[in-house]
């Protein structure tokens, strides 16, 4: 797990406390062509405005574009740089609620994190947190996504 100065770290039990606590922002990070497409080779989506260069450049969007669930995939590292929640013995994603691509990704363009633990409830041996997690894209209007996502962490 990558951290920054800006990363909460806590235990277990003391996530209760961090209920509307403000998270990030990341460290910016990119993703490249030849990462997009071995995504698309993992998904069998291949759709040329996320592979094909020359044929992106005549899109509205002037050139590739991130996949939405590849974006969605780096929740994950990004959450982790958000808060890291120590001593757990069992951390997991439950699920996403009101997910959104407001704008595209643009393929080599910076993006990072930023959040807030919007909801903290127990669950049976720990606790749920409910992240809404705007990823940002670097000189962009609008966000590449906006979600709420739900982590447990098990004592």
């Amino acid at each position: 797990m990558s951290t920054t100065d800006t990363t909460v770290t806590t235990g277990v039990a003391d996530l209760p406390s961090l209920a509307g606590r403000a998270l990030g922002p990341t460290a910016w990070r990119a993703l490249s062509q030849s990462e997009v497409d071995a995504f698309a080779d993992l998904t069998h989506d291949h759709n040329p405005i996320h592979v094909d260069p020359a044929e992106a450049a005549q899109t509205p969007f002037g050139g590739t574009i991130v996949h939405g669930f590849f974006t969605v995939a780096m929740l994950a590292p990004l959450v982790d740089e958000l808060i890291a929640v120590e001593g757990a013995s069992l951390s997991i994603n439950y699920g996403i609620d009101k997910l959104r691509f407001p704008a595209p990704l643009p393929v080599d363009a910076r993006f990072r994190a930023t959040g807030e633990l919007a909801e903290v409830t127990e669950v049976g041996g720990g606790y749920q947190l409910r992240v809404a997690v705007t990823v940002e894209v670097e000189d962009a209007a609008k966000p590449a996504l906006v979600a709420e996502c739900l982590f447990r962490h098990y004592a």
